[in-house]
């Protein structure tokens, strides 16, 4: 049942990213960059491997293209885990808002070093994650966050990571 969420959900986050290269660019006229820092456990789900992990995301509201599966935006980020395991990435990101509620999806392929940490099997991986978001105040959000980190079978093994965090979004 996992197996099945995390490919739906991996399929949906590569409709985000090709839809958001043909989609027209929003003009926002608020502040335009947008910070993400999150704190969790990087795979939870391995007694073994699970580690504490720390990240830092940025979003660029400039950027922002509105298209038929909602506004979509480009995100850039890297989170070190205790282990020092090590990953960097880009994508893309949708945005849906209910009332003061956010619900971002978002797909991010990135470089990925084991250091200590768990072997994902190759350097390429590719994060499809699923945040929840409240909105406190005018610029400041405070959500969590789940993903999976898979390099989807590049490498000789592909055991994936599932992670949960905890972020706070600020605008600036």
């Amino acid at each position: 049942m996992i197996k099945k969420i995390i490919i739906l959900i991996t399929f949906l986050c590569n409709v985000l990213f090709i839809t958001y290269l043909f989609a027209e660019e929003k003009i926002v006229n608020e502040k335009n960059t947008e910070i993400n820092v999150y704190s969790g456990m990087f795979d939870f789900s391995d007694d073994g491997k699970k580690s504490a992990i720390v990240g830092l995301q940025h979003q660029n509201e400039n950027l922002l293209r509105d298209s038929f599966l909602g506004t979509l935006s480009p995100v850039t980020g890297a989170m070190i885990t205790a282990d020092n395991a090590a990953y960097v990435y880009t994508g893309v990101q949708a945005q849906y808002k209910i009332g003061k509620l956010d619900i971002t999806p978002s797909f991010t392929p990135g470089l990925y070093n084991e250091g200590n940490g768990k072997d994902l099997g190759h350097v390429v991986e590719f994060k499809s994650e699923v945040q929840v978001s409240l909105n406190l105040f005018e610029n400041s959000q405070l959500g969590m966050s789940y993903n999976h980190i898979s390099n989807a079978s590049l490498g000789d093994k592909n055991p994936g990571a599932n992670s949960y965090m905890f972020n706070f979004l600020q605008k600036f």
